[in-house]
């Protein structure tokens, strides 16, 4: 089954399942990195209708490993996608009100440009020899799909972790095409604790014997062993020392006392192998690595002078930030300095840090005060737009080869 998955995975990379828009020479994309990617396309998913005015678009930003399939069954893995919870016809982001626009990052393995797509100059996937990609580089692609739908500004744009970093970066590179931002567990900066995790995973990629320099396409092989410890290590730090506790504490798996050996004796153990060897069913080692260091780059402050709060100089945008209590990846601290730079700059922004213990990840599970506050700034920033309940119909993209929406059960 892995195996078929993983053609699967490197097919998607060239011609995704869902819609994708291409760009040729005449429009590249400017890189942190100093260098133009030309041709390079973008995967993306969108769910419900752009109304004539075009002001009920929702962007949502995608975590670390998520992608585009955000309300629609992931063709990969078959499961559902990642916030359906959350998105759809009736729910609290509702599709039958709102536009939503759901991309693959630049550098992601799902349909949009990365290491895993090929190079135009070789015939043969990129490799290491995409250029490193920045956060701010996967806003610089969201702006141009944003632009492909005539959309002058996005009613809102939300997301959690790698995908509230995003968030921050639309405020600050395009305040006057923000609304409404919600960025999620996240910080205006990689911390050195984060960059260290990251580095534990990027090492055990490349120390993978089958990652060969980051060409294992051409060899037939994938580093699966390396990627899989590198997904469990950061598997830990997205859960909390509480919620591992109470889902596991120290039970053994399916065995009534210690092996005296080294096979999974503890549940935990079998989880977190559980972990690994599905993911990398979905995703692909480079990809992991340029992923990891987009965010190890992002510094939002340091592109301002080490001022955060002239990210947001003269910002019109509302803002409403959220933090969990026991997320220790991006703790409530990293929340707070956001909202002091945000009052700094007289933005309007609200805050909220939500009692859990289910650490970093509770963005994507069902967490009803997370559910609460995204509705309450939603219903609130829809009334300060103006936004009907029941937009009607703008524009047929269909025209011009894309796929049609999927829609999702209510």
């Amino acid at each position: 089954m892995a195996v078929l998955r993983a053609g699967k995975t490197n097919n998607e990379a060239d011609q995704p399942s869902s819609p994708v828009l291409r760009f040729g020479p005449d429009k590249p994309l400017k890189l942190d990195a100093g260098t133009l990617l030309s041709p390079f396309q973008i995967a993306y998913q969108t769910y419900g209708t752009l109304n004539d005015a075009r002001s009920n678009a929702i962007l949502v930003c995608h975590a670390l490993t998520g992608d585009q399939h955000v309300a629609s069954t992931n063709p990969v893995t078959g499961k559902p996608g990642w916030w359906e919870v959350l998105i759809g016809p009736g729910k609290i982001i509702d599709t039958s009100r709102f536009f939503v626009i759901c991309s693959n990052v630049i550098g992601g393995c799902l349909g949009s440009t990365g290491p895993a797509s090929t190079n135009p100059a070789t015939g043969k996937p990129y490799g290491l020899d995409l250029p490193v990609i920045t956060i701010r580089d996967m806003v610089r692609a969201q702006q141009m799909l944003v632009d492909h739908f005539g959309i002058e500004k996005l009613f809102c744009v939300l997301g959690g972790s790698m995908g509230g970093m995003q968030v921050l970066q639309w405020a600050s590179s395009y305040p006057e095409r923000v609304f409404s931002a919600l960025p999620i567990a996240t910080g205006a900066r990689h911390s050195s604790q984060n960059i260290a995790f990251h580095e534990v995973g990027r090492q055990a990629v490349m120390a993978d014997p089958d990652w060969h320099g980051g060409k294992y396409f051409e060899h037939g092989k994938r580093p699966e062993k390396g990627l899989a410890v590198a997904r469990m290590a950061a598997h830990i730090t997205y859960l909390s020392e509480a919620a591992l506790h109470r889902k596991f504490g120290r039970n053994l798996q399916d065995r009534e006392a210690l092996t005296f050996g080294f096979d999974a004796d503890f549940q935990i153990e079998s989880y977190l192998r559980h972990q690994g060897m599905t993911f990398v069913d979905r995703f692909d080692a480079n990809s992991y690595l340029y992923m990891t260091r987009s965010m190890d780059y992002f510094d939002l402050a340091a592109d301002h002078g080490g001022r955060l709060a002239d990210a947001f100089a003269g910002t019109k945008t509302r803002f409403c930030l959220v933090s969990f209590t026991s997320d220790w990846l991006f703790p409530t601290e990293e929340s707070r300095s956001i909202v002091h730079a945000l009052n700094a700059a007289g933005a309007s922004v609200s805050f909220v840090e939500i009692e859990t213990d289910r650490g970093h990840d509770a963005f994507l599970l069902d967490e009803p005060e997370l559910f609460a506050a995204i509705n309450g700034f939603i219903g609130s920033a829809a009334r300060a737009r103006g936004l009907s309940a029941c937009p009607r119909k703008v524009a047929d993209f269909s025209d011009q080869g894309h796929a049609p929406n999927r829609k999702v059960k209510p």
